[in-house]
C-alpha cells in the first residue's frame, strides 16, 4: 500500500510536470501579444517600438522560451507564481483568495452531490418502476442533458430579474457576512450540483439494481430480513465501487465548471481569473491557474484510488 502511495505521488508529480509544460507553450502560441494589449489598455500614447522592446525586457518575455519556462519553474517550487503582465499584482497573493471563493462553492456542490445523488439513485432503484422512480429518472435526464449555461440563465431570469429573491451576481465569504453568503451561493451551487447530482443518481440506481440481482440478495430477502437492513448491509456497500469512482469525475468537473459559472454570476474565483487572463494574454496568471486546478484534480483523483481500498478490501496494490 506504501509503495502504491508512493507510486502515484511520483505519478502526480509528473502529470502536474508535463501540464507545466503544454500550458506553456501553448498561451504563447496563442494569437495576439501581451505587450501590445498591455500598451493599449494602459491607454499610452506615442509608443516606439523601443519603447514596446523595453516593457517586454520588463517583463521577461524577450527570452528564449526554454529560459522563461526554466525560471517560471524554479519560482513555482518556491511558491511564487509570479507577477501578472497586465495589472501588475502578486498571482500567489490573488489567488490565495481566489482558490478560496472556488472551492468553498465547488466542494459545497460536489458534497451536496455526493449525498444527495446516491440517496436518488438509492430510492429509484428500490422503487423501480413506480412514480418515484420515473420522476427521478426524468429529472437525473435532464439534469445530465441540460446545459449549465442555460440552466444558470434560467435561474438569473427568474429568481433576480424576475422575483427578486436573489442576488444578480457577486459573491460574500461567509466569515464577512453569512446571510448574504447564503443568498449569492445558492444560484451558483445549484447550477454546479446539477450535473453532479443527475449523473451520480443514474450511476448509483444502475449499480443497485445490478446488486439487487444477485444470488446473495435473493437469500438475505428469502431469509425475511426487513429492507433497510438488506439495503444497507448487502446492496449498499457492494454497489458503491462504480459510484466513488464516478465522484472523482465529478470533482473534476466541479473545478472545471468553475469557469462558466464564476464567468455567469461575476464570482471573484479560479474560473473568472482565467477567464480575464485569457482574454488579455496574461501568460503568468494563465499558466498559474492552470498549474493549480490541474493539482486540484490529481489530488482528486489520487484520494479516489486511495478509497478502493477501504469500500474493497479485496483490492490489492501491486
Amino acid at each position: 500500500m506504501f509503495a502504491y502511495i508512493v507510486r502515484r505521488i511520483l505519478q502526480a508529480i509528473a502529470v502536474v510536470f508535463v501540464i507545466s509544460i503544454v500550458v506553456f507553450i501553448l498561451v504563447r502560441c496563442l494569437p495576439g501579444d501581451p505587450i501590445e494589449m498591455y500598451v493599449s489598455q494602459a491607454g499610452l500614447t506615442e509608443i516606439t517600438p523601443e519603447m514596446i522592446q523595453e516593457i517586454r525586457h520588463d517583463k521577461g518575455l524577450d527570452r528564449p522560451w526554454i529560459v522563461q519556462y526554466v525560471d517560471w519553474l524554479g519560482q513555482m517550487f518556491r511558491g511564487d507564481f509570479g507577477v501578472s503582465i497586465m495589472r501588475n499584482f502578486n498571482i500567489a497573493d490573488e489567488m490565495q483568495n481566489r482558490v478560496t471563493v472556488t472551492l468553498l462553492i465547488g466542494l459545497t456542490a460536489f458534497l451536496i452531490g455526493l449525498v444527495v445523488g446516491p440517496l436518488l439513485g438509492i430510492i429509484s432503484a428500490i422503487r423501480k418502476g413506480k412514480f418515484v422512480d420515473n420522476l427521478v429518472t426524468v429529472l437525473a435526464n435532464i439534469g445530465v442533458t441540460a446545459p449549465t449555461f442555460w440552466i444558470a440563465i434560467l435561474l438569473i431570469y427568474v429568481f433576480s430579474l424576475h422575483l427578486g429573491w436573489l442576488p444578480l451576481y457577486g459573491y460574500t465569504l461567509p466569515w464577512e457576512d453569512f446571510g448574504e453568503c447564503v443568498k449569492q451561493s445558492i444560484m451558483p451551487v445549484f447550477v454546479t450540483a446539477l450535473g453532479p447530482i443527475a449523473t451520480t443518481a443514474r450511476q448509483t440506481r444502475s449499480s443497485v439494481l445490478e446488486v439487487l440481482n444477485e444470488d446473495y440478495v435473493r437469500t438475505a430477502w428469502a431469509k425475511g430480513l426487513n429492507e433497510k437492513k438488506v439495503v444497507f448491509k448487502h446492496v449498499l456497500k457492494n454497489s458503491l465501487m462504480p459510484v466513488v469512482t464516478l465522484q472523482g469525475t465529478m470533482l473534476r468537473m466541479v473545478v472545471g465548471g468553475s469557469v462558466v459559472v464564476e464567468t455567469l454570476f461575476v464570482i471573484p474565483g479560479m474560473g473568472s481569473m482565467m477567464v480575464d487572463a485569457m482574454l488579455s494574454r496574461d501568460y503568468p496568471v494563465i499558466q498559474a491557474v492552470t498549474v493549480v486546478m490541474t493539482i486540484i484534480v490529481v489530488l482528486s483523483s489520487l484520494i479516489v484510488d486511495l478509497l478502493y481500498a477501504w469500500i474493497d478490501p479485496r483490492i490489492q496494490y501491486d
